[in-house]
């Protein structure tokens, strides 16, 4: 059974110079999460074979703190297409994996929402760098739907950061 995990991006610095949205860093809070989040997945032997990033430097840097933070070797792939998708771009792209038992996608609101709820009914609100570990019940991506997953753990990073 495929297991598919969902990370929002951590929490994004307002403040700072970034032109386009798209190049938009994490702020401090942001950094430490993403951290946090990514040596709790290695701690908890959850880690994703390959990860799908949205190219806007706040998912990628996400992305790359997590997988460094928890050693990690999975492959992270920048998918243009994940800036600015809805779910059905989402599961689109996910339904498309072959050969990978566990699939990370980093992406952002209310995308991340979305997908969570269409795949298990469950309507929860992803905040920044909140990370849900889902399970099919089929073997393969192809065959993922509406309510074909069950949400296994939601964690927020405030639960992992002192």
């Amino acid at each position: 059974m495929p297991d598919l995990i969902l990370l929002r991006h951590a929490k994004s610095d307002w403040t700072a110079r970034y032109g386009a949205d798209q190049n938009r860093p994490l702020n401090k809070r942001g950094v430490r999460s993403a951290r946090a989040v990514g040596e709790f997945v290695a701690r908890y032997q959850l880690t994703p074979e390959l990860v799908l990033a949205s190219p806007a430097v706040r998912t990628r840097t996400t992305a790359e703190l997590a997988a460094e933070a928890g050693g990690w070797s999975s492959a992270i792939e920048v998918v243009p297409k994940l800036y600015g998708a809805g779910p059905g771009d989402v599961l689109q792209l996910v339904q498309e994996v072959s050969g990978v038992e566990r699939l990370m996608v980093v992406g952002h609101e209310p995308t991340m929402s979305g997908v969570l709820e269409y795949l298990t009914g469950h309507q929860i609100r992803v905040t920044t760098a909140t990370l849900a570990y889902m399970r099919s019940r089929y073997v393969s991506w192809s065959d993922l739907d509406r309510g074909t997953a069950r949400l296994e753990l939601l964690i927020r990073p405030r639960l992992l950061l002192d």
